[in-house]
């Protein structure tokens, strides 16, 4: 197969090895019937011609001989042609086979890239986003996807076979000359026909950005995700307006780019296709009116110019598929190789986080920021949170909270001074040992399409857990109601949008994240890091948590991110951080009595929930937009 795939353009060459991704017997296959699908043809061709030719000796003669002889041609090319539509549907078949494997293969090497080794940075990256979203595209079937491309150089195989073939006819028929002509005279159209749609293709590819915004507001405005908001707030006049300038704005740049890139080549191409087919033609002509042709001659000269005039068109089974399959494929391995420009988490040097922390684990003078010369987001970070015991982290937005947690998880590496567990630096332990200790629910936790079940068991997915280790794990997180209230239980599906699905409100979706935190922690986890693990329950569903929280999580090494004071005043310790650094830190009593920054924002939130204010207090300050 790759040896076929050298005779293609050069743009399939570089990609051949997608065609490794199948198996052997499946490729084989494949070369076998586009080598025969590209020579029946060719054979019914010259059955015909013969068949031409020797009608009027049969005639003339009447002889059984020559009829039987006549009956055996016409069969041989009945056959061709009945083999070739036969075989033709095999083609798709095969092709779709073709598909899936090397598709199947590429999938998992993007999700490879993007999950596992592409560091968490790369998802913040614009340019390496826009590859990654064509990338999709092609697997969700919205473009031609690499599987596409390995097919579709399959089937040129068969285009490239009748070529070769047509021009060898040509030139016993004819003359070496006019196979010649007639030969160079299809390739430079096919090639200029394919370097054109290359080009239009990479101007198509650089326009991902506002294919995307077209592309997103087709969806909002279809889809379920804003249904209500549209509906209630009249936004479908305004939704239309700008779908349609979005769209039109992207369709222009498009249309502008095709006649450019499309248009004058294709003049220029037909103006070859006509003085080659037309030197040939001509040539055909006076070679057969000087009698310089027998009816053999005529007949299959003719039949297989026919064929190479052809051959300069749009090829239907292929042109698109590896155009724009190879555009998905160059931009998976744009963000793939993109990604590894990246600064990366340090590799680890194996030692085991089995049993951590024992003692602690400290930030010591940690800065971090995510661009080379950007802000300092941490900067100086003093920080110990001691082992079995429960830290809330608070202060106003932007103070650090969220990258204090993604640098305790090893999603990140401190740009600056180090992390130690119990002494030792935290990028001697292999990371991935290091995740598996981690039970972290962010405060955008994924709620996962799935069944209950399977969303509270991915808290440890490397280990099969009974329905009675996620029913406990749910009980601990007060959503052993949610699942009564379901009608399968833990095989419901968390969605409407499946049979016998059921939709859950936000304050119940987070008792499952938290059941999911749970049973991690129940699986082996020794740390548990909560980002907003209330912000969706009502007061009075939070006072109950919490009262339970500490006795559920005794012994273990618990960090609380949230913005409401009666999630945080039972911790072990409370920090403040501000501006990067640790502000101030201490039980709830001791930093009340302290009368700083922590005191201001718990008087501050605690006058909301007073319904009957002080008349005699002076007004407060005008609210801050805290997160704690």
């Amino acid at each position: 197969i790759l040896w076929a795939a050298r005779l293609l353009p050069a743009r399939c060459l570089a990609n051949t090895n997608l065609l490794h991704h199948g198996p052997p017997a499946l490729g084989a296959a494949a070369l076998l019937l586009n080598v025969l699908l590209g020579l029946l043809p060719l054979v019914f061709v010259v059955g015909m011609s013969v068949l031409l030719h020797r009608v009027p000796q049969s005639v003339g003669s009447g002889g059984p001989a020559a009829w039987a002889g006549l009956l055996s041609v016409l069969c041989v090319a009945g056959v061709a042609f009945g083999l070739q539509q036969a075989l033709a549907p095999f083609q798709a078949a095969v092709g779709e086979l073709v598909v899936r494997h090397v598709d199947q293969r590429c999938r998992g090497e993007l999700m490879r890239a993007a999950l596992v080794e592409a560091p968490a940075r790369s998802l913040d990256d614009q340019g390496l986003l826009d590859r990654l979203d064509v990338a999709r595209d092609a697997f969700d079937r919205a473009s031609a996807s690499p599987g596409d491309a390995a097919a579709g150089v399959l089937a040129l195989i068969a285009r490239y076979t009748q070529l070769a073939g047509a021009v060898v006819l040509v030139g016993y028929a004819l003359s070496p000359v006019a196979a010649v002509v007639i030969g160079v005279t299809s390739l430079v159209i096919r090639f200029g026909q394919r370097g054109s749609l290359g080009a239009f293709g990479d101007f198509y590819d650089s326009i991902t950005a506002e294919k995307r915004k077209a592309t997103y507001l087709k969806n909002l405005a279809t889809g379920p995700q804003a249904a209500k908001e549209i509906r209630l707030l009249g936004l479908i006049d305004w939704m239309r307006d700008r779908h349609r300038r979005e769209t039109m704005a992207y369709l222009s740049r498009m249309w502008e780019g095709r006649r450019r890139l499309l248009g004058k080549p294709f003049l220029v191409l037909a103006m070859v296709g006509l003085v080659g087919a037309g030197v040939v033609v001509a040539h055909l002509a006076v070679t057969g009116a000087r009698g310089g042709l027998t009816l053999l001659q005529l007949g299959i000269a003719l039949q297989a110019v026919l064929i190479l005039m052809r051959f300069g068109v749009y090829f239907p089974e292929c042109d698109v598929q590896t155009q724009y399959g190879l555009i998905a494929l160059d931009s998976m391995r744009a963000f793939r190789d993109g990604a590894k420009e990246l600064p990366r988490i340090a590799p680890g040097k194996g030692r085991s986080a089995e049993g951590l922390p024992r003692k602690s684990i400290r930030f010591e003078n940690v800065g971090f920021r995510y661009e080379p010369g950007g802000p300092a987001v941490l900067d100086g970070l003093d920080l110990e949170l001691p082992a079995g015991k429960c830290t809330a982290v608070v202060g106003l937005n932007g103070a650090g909270k969220t990258t204090l947690v993604k640098l305790l998880t090893r999603l990140y590496d401190p740009t600056e001074g180090r992390i130690t567990v119990d002494g030792d630096d935290l990028l001697d332990i292999e990371d991935r040992d290091w995740h598996r200790r981690c039970a972290v629910i962010f405060q955008d936790f994924v709620r996962y399409e799935l069944s209950a079940a399977d969303n509270i068991a991915l808290g440890a997915p490397h280990r099969e857990a009974t329905d009675e280790e996620l029913l406990a794990a749910a009980r601990r997180a007060g959503a052993e109601g949610v699942l009564d209230g379901l009608p399968d239980g833990l095989r419901t599906v968390l969605s409407r949008q499946y049979r016998g699905g059921r939709d859950l409100s936000g304050g119940q979706w987070q008792r499952i994240g938290l059941a999911r935190a749970l049973h991690a922690v129940h699986s082996g986890s020794s740390m548990l890091v909560l980002d907003e693990p209330t912000a969706q329950l009502d007061v009075r569903a939070e006072a109950e948590f919490f009262d339970t929280f500490l006795d559920l999580t005794r012994d273990l090494t618990t960090m609380i991110i949230s913005h409401r004071f009666s999630s945080v005043r039972r911790a072990d310790q409370i920090v403040v951080l501000e501006h990067g650094r640790v502000a101030e830190r201490g039980t709830h009593d001791e930093l009340v009595a302290a009368g700083g920054r922590y005191a201001e924002l718990f008087r501050l939130q605690a006058e909301r929930f007073n319904d009957e204010p002080d008349p005699t207090r002076e007004p407060s300050a005008p609210k801050t937009d805290v997160t704690v």
